[in-house]
Protein backbone atom coordinates (compact mmCIF):
# COMPACT_ATOMS: atom_id res chain seq x y z
CA UNK A 1 0.00 0.00 0.00
CA UNK A 2 1.38 3.39 -1.00
CA UNK A 3 1.52 6.19 1.55
CA UNK A 4 3.30 9.00 -0.30
CA UNK A 5 0.49 9.92 -2.70
CA UNK A 6 0.04 13.70 -2.96
CA UNK A 7 -3.52 14.71 -3.84
CA UNK A 8 -4.76 18.12 -4.96
CA UNK A 9 -8.06 19.62 -6.05
CA UNK A 10 -7.84 20.72 -9.68
CA UNK A 11 -10.88 23.00 -9.57
CA UNK A 12 -10.52 23.99 -13.22
CA UNK A 13 -10.74 20.34 -14.36
CA UNK A 14 -13.29 19.56 -11.60
CA UNK A 15 -11.39 16.62 -10.19
CA UNK A 16 -9.12 15.60 -7.37
CA UNK A 17 -5.81 14.42 -8.77
CA UNK A 18 -2.75 12.45 -7.78
CA UNK A 19 0.17 12.58 -10.20
CA UNK A 20 2.00 9.26 -10.10
CA UNK A 21 4.99 7.74 -11.89
CA UNK A 22 2.53 5.53 -13.79
CA UNK A 23 0.18 8.35 -14.78
CA UNK A 24 -2.65 10.36 -13.28
CA UNK A 25 -5.21 9.10 -10.78
CA UNK A 26 -8.34 11.21 -10.39
CA UNK A 27 -11.83 11.47 -8.94
CA UNK A 28 -14.13 13.58 -11.11
CA UNK A 29 -16.85 15.70 -9.55
CA UNK A 30 -19.32 18.43 -10.29
CA UNK A 31 -20.94 20.89 -7.94
CA UNK A 32 -24.65 20.33 -7.33
CA UNK A 33 -25.98 22.95 -4.94
CA UNK A 34 -24.19 22.43 -1.62
CA UNK A 35 -22.81 19.03 -2.67
CA UNK A 36 -20.10 17.46 -4.80
CA UNK A 37 -21.37 14.72 -7.11
CA UNK A 38 -18.58 12.21 -7.66
CA UNK A 39 -19.06 10.59 -11.06
CA UNK A 40 -15.89 8.65 -11.82
CA UNK A 41 -12.63 7.59 -10.20
CA UNK A 42 -9.69 6.26 -12.15
CA UNK A 43 -6.28 4.90 -11.12
CA UNK A 44 -3.58 3.77 -13.58
CA UNK A 45 -3.83 0.00 -13.95
CA UNK A 46 -0.30 -0.64 -12.67
CA UNK A 47 -1.14 1.27 -9.47
CA UNK A 48 -4.44 -0.48 -8.70
CA UNK A 49 -4.64 -2.31 -5.39
CA UNK A 50 -1.97 -0.13 -3.76
CA UNK A 51 -4.25 2.26 -1.89
CA UNK A 52 -4.06 5.11 -4.39
CA UNK A 53 -7.82 5.24 -4.98
CA UNK A 54 -8.56 5.15 -1.26
CA UNK A 55 -6.04 7.92 -0.56
CA UNK A 56 -7.57 10.00 -3.35
CA UNK A 57 -11.15 9.53 -2.15
CA UNK A 58 -10.26 10.08 1.52
CA UNK A 59 -8.64 13.41 0.59
CA UNK A 60 -11.67 14.43 -1.49
CA UNK A 61 -14.15 13.54 1.27
CA UNK A 62 -12.08 15.30 3.93
CA UNK A 63 -11.91 18.37 1.69
CA UNK A 64 -15.69 18.32 1.16
CA UNK A 65 -16.20 18.08 4.93
CA UNK A 66 -13.84 21.01 5.57
CA UNK A 67 -15.73 23.08 3.00
CA UNK A 68 -19.11 22.22 4.55
CA UNK A 69 -20.29 20.29 1.49
CA UNK A 70 -22.33 17.10 1.17
CA UNK A 71 -21.39 14.38 -1.32
CA UNK A 72 -23.34 12.38 -3.86
CA UNK A 73 -21.34 9.18 -4.50
CA UNK A 74 -22.55 8.20 -8.00
CA UNK A 75 -19.14 6.64 -8.62
CA UNK A 76 -19.27 3.01 -7.41
CA UNK A 77 -15.75 3.26 -5.97
CA UNK A 78 -16.62 6.34 -3.88
CA UNK A 79 -19.86 4.72 -2.66
CA UNK A 80 -18.00 1.52 -1.72
CA UNK A 81 -15.33 3.55 0.11
CA UNK A 82 -18.02 5.28 2.19
CA UNK A 83 -19.67 1.91 2.96
CA UNK A 84 -16.30 0.64 4.27
CA UNK A 85 -15.53 3.87 6.15
CA UNK A 86 -18.75 4.77 7.95
CA UNK A 87 -17.22 7.92 9.42
CA UNK A 88 -18.02 9.54 6.05
CA UNK A 89 -21.69 8.49 5.91
CA UNK A 90 -22.78 11.84 7.36
CA UNK A 91 -21.52 13.55 4.19
CA UNK A 92 -24.28 11.85 2.18
CA UNK A 93 -27.70 13.47 2.56
CA UNK A 94 -29.86 11.25 4.81
CA UNK A 95 -32.55 10.94 2.11
CA UNK A 96 -29.94 9.61 -0.36
CA UNK A 97 -28.16 7.11 1.88
CA UNK A 98 -30.48 4.23 1.03
CA UNK A 99 -29.87 4.72 -2.68
CA UNK A 100 -26.18 4.07 -2.13
CA UNK A 101 -26.57 1.29 0.42
CA UNK A 102 -25.53 3.49 3.32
Amino acid sequence: MTTDVQVSNNEQAKRYEARLPGGLAFAEYRAVGDALLFSHTEVPEEMEGQGVGSTLVRFALDDARERGLKVIPMCPFVAAFIRRHREYTDLVHPQQRGVFGL
